[in-house]
């Protein structure tokens, strides 16, 4: 007789479970992925008490004008880089503001799906940032290999549901 099967844990639900059971709210901006981040937590029932929204700042005056991305930063590296990934997490924090209180989290895609590079960064490189009122930060992914451009989209959105649980576990 075999164990019983535990059932699969959902990272997303457990991460809309958490921020709602403390009373958080998360706003994303999304480059690569193209709102797949935003609808991968909109899939969770009850997630709108979590929820503020998200911007898809897939050109890269969107991160400038909407994300505060300074211009200077974003000519001298281009969008795929840490520095970046961290601003725009900070920016749609307030960005998505309701009723002038920032989101409580920020998470932010940026990188190379392919099928080419982007301002020489190569296919798979991608960033994560993550901002809180205590701080950004900014995860480094190499998703080369990841089996094309739809995997790596995919597994952008698992890491970043991924990190974003891990820092509101940690308080």
């Amino acid at each position: 007789m075999s164990p019983p099967v535990e059932p699969s844990v959902d990272p997303t639900a457990e991460l809309i479970g958490e921020l709602t059971r403390r009373g958080l709210r998360i706003a994303v901006a999304e480059s690569l992925t193209g709102g797949l981040l935003a609808g991968e937590l909109t899939r969770i029932p009850g997630a709108s008490l979590a929820v503020n929204g998200g911007i898809v700042a897939y050109d890269t005056g969107v991160k400038r004008s909407l994300l505060g991305v300074p211009a200077d930063l974003l000519a001298a590296e281009g969008a795929v880089h840490p520095e970046v990934a961290r601003r725009m997490a900070d920016g749609v924090r307030r960005a998505l503001a309701v009723d002038d209180r920032p989101a409580d989290l920020g998470l932010a895609t940026t990188g190379v799906a392919g099928p080419d590079p982007q301002d020489g960064k190569a296919v798979g490189t991608v960033y994560v940032g993550i901002a809180t009122p205590g701080g950004t930060d900014a995860i480094a992914l190499q998703l080369a290999g990841a089996g094309g451009r739809e995997a790596i989209r995919a597994a952008t959105v698992r890491a970043a549901i991924g990190a974003a649980l891990a820092r509101v576990r940690e308080g």
